[in-house]
C-alpha cells in the first residue's frame, strides 16, 4: 500500500489518497475491455491523465464483470474530440464525450469541480471531482497501466467490509440528485452492502424528491432494475424504502390493497430476477411480461370475456391501454410492451385467432380477383 501526498496552503505535505497495489487490489487487467484500455493509453499518450472510474472498478475489485468502463481525464471535451476521430460530445451544460467502437460506446468525462456542490460544471481535479461521486465504493479511480487503484475517501475499506457509505453530505446528497436514492438501494441489494440506519431514514424521508425527477431518467433507472440480476432484491429495497412507488404507483397500490396481489407480483418479480441470470440476451418484452401478467390477471374474469365470443382485437387494445397506464411513469419501447401484453393475455388464456385456411377453390377465386384488379 502507498501513499499518495499532496500540500496544504502553507505548503506542508499532506496525505490525500492510498494507492493500492495490483496485489492487494487483485484487478486484472484481462478483465478489462480492450478499448476502454486503448483509450487510456491514448490519452496518456497525448500527454494528460486518464483513470476507469466508478462502478466499472467496484465491479473488478468484487470480482463482477462490469457492463460499462467510464473513463475520466484532465482533458477537456473539446480536447477529447481531437484525439479520437470516432467520438462525439453530448450534453449542454454538463459536457461528456461519448467515444465509439463499433456497437460500444465509453463514457469520458472531465474531471469536475466541487465549488457548486456535487452538480456544478466547472472542470476541476481529481480531488475536486472524487468529492463529487454518490457513494465511496464508486469514487475509486484505476490506474491500468501502473495497475493500481487510487482511494481518497476509503472506498475500498468500505467494500470489503460491505458498506454503502455517501462521500456528499447526506443533507445534500439527495437533494441535489434524487435519483441517487435508487442508486443506493441497488448497490445495497447488488453488492449486499448495509446501509446505515441514518442514510435509510434519510431515504425514506426524501422519497418524495423523486417526484421532481423526469419520466425519461426514471424509465431509465427501472429498465436498470429489470435488467438486474437483482432485480427482486432492488424491488424489495423500494419497497421497503417507500421509493417504489414513485417508480411503479399503480403496482404499488395494488401491493398495498391486497397482500395476494403482493405475493403473486413479487413471485414474478423473482422469475423475472432468475430469467436475467440465466439468459443474457432476452428481449425487453419478456421482462415486461413478468411486470404486468398478474395486473392482466386482476383485469377482468377472463374466461366469461373470451366466452363471450368479444374479438381478439377488442380485447388487445383495451389491455394494452390499461398496461400503458399501469407501467407509467415508465414509457418502454411500444412493440415491447406489445409482445408482453400479448404473452400476458395467452397466459389468461385468450390467444390471438389464426387466418381461417381457404380452400383450393377460394383461393383460386382470390387469384382471378388479382388479376382482374392488375389488367
Amino acid at each position: 500500500m502507498l501513499i499518495r501526498y499532496g500540500t496544504d496552503g502553507q505548503g506542508r505535505p499532506v496525505k490525500k489518497a492510498v494507492v493500492y497495489t495490483q496485489t492487494e487490489h487483485l484487478i486484472s487487467n484481462k478483465n478489462i475491455d480492450p478499448d476502454a484500455l486503448q483509450i487510456i493509453n491514448r490519452l496518456r499518450d497525448a500527454g494528460y491523465t486518464a483513470y476507469i472510474v466508478g462502478g466499472a472498478v467496484r465491479d473488478l475489485i468484487v470480482g463482477n464483470k462490469p457492463k460499462d468502463f467510464d473513463i475520466v481525464t484532465d482533458a477537456t471535451p473539446s480536447k477529447i474530440k481531437r484525439i479520437f476521430r470516432n467520438s462525439r460530445i453530448i450534453g449542454r451544460r454538463f459536457r461528456l464525450v461519448h467515444v465509439v467502437f463499433g456497437t460500444k460506446i465509453f463514457e469520458v468525462s472531465t474531471f469536475r469541480s466541487n465549488a457548486e456542490g456535487s452538480v456544478g460544471n466547472d472542470f476541476g481535479t481529481i480531488e475536486e471531482d472524487v468529492q463529487r461521486r454518490d457513494f465511496t465504493m464508486n469514487a475509486l479511480y484505476y490506474d491500468p497501466i501502473q495497475e493500481q487503484v487510487i482511494d481518497y475517501v476509503g472506498g475500498m475499506r468500505d467494500i470489503k467490509k460491505h458498506v454503502l457509505r455517501p462521500v456528499i453530505s447526506i443533507d445534500r446528497i439527495f437533494v441535489e440528485d434524487p435519483v441517487r436514492m435508487l442508486r443506493a438501494i441497488k448497490y445495497s441489494a447488488t453488492t449486499h452492502a448495509k446501509m446505515s440506519h441514518s442514510l435509510r431514514h434519510k431515504i425514506r424521508s426524501s422519497a418524495s424528491l423523486l417526484s421532481q425527477v423526469s419520466p425519461s431518467r426514471l424509465t431509465e433507472e427501472l429498465l436498470k432494475i429489470i435488467n438486474n440480476v437483482y432485480a427482486y432484491e432492488i424491488i424489495q429495497e423500494a419497497l421497503d424504502t417507500d421509493l417504489f412507488i414513485y417508480l411503479q404507483p399503480s403496482a404499488t397500490g395494488l401491493i398495498y390493497e391486497s397482500r395476494d396481489f403482493e405475493k403473486s407480483y413479487m413471485e414474478s418479480i423473482k422469475k423475472l430476477s432468475e430469467l436475467n441470470q440465466n439468459s443474457a440476451e432476452v428481449r425487453l418484452g419478456k421482462k415486461l411480461f413478468y411486470m404486468i401478467k398478474d395486473f392482466v390477471a386482476t383485469l377482468t374474469d377472463w374466461k366469461k370475456e373470451t366466452a363471450d365470443k368479444y374479438s381478439y382485437t377488442e380485447l388487445y387494445g383495451k389491455t394494452w391501454a390499461e398496461c400503458r397506464n399501469f407501467v407509467l411513469p415508465m414509457n418502454p419501447v411500444r412493440k415491447e410492451l406489445e409482445f408482453a401484453v400479448k404473452a400476458a393475455l395467452n397466459e389468461c388464456g385468450v390467444k390471438a385467432h389464426q387466418p381461417k385456411k381457404q380452400t383450393p377453390k377460394e383461393q383460386g377465386k382470390k387469384s382471378r380477383n388479382q388479376n382482374s384488379r392488375q389488367a
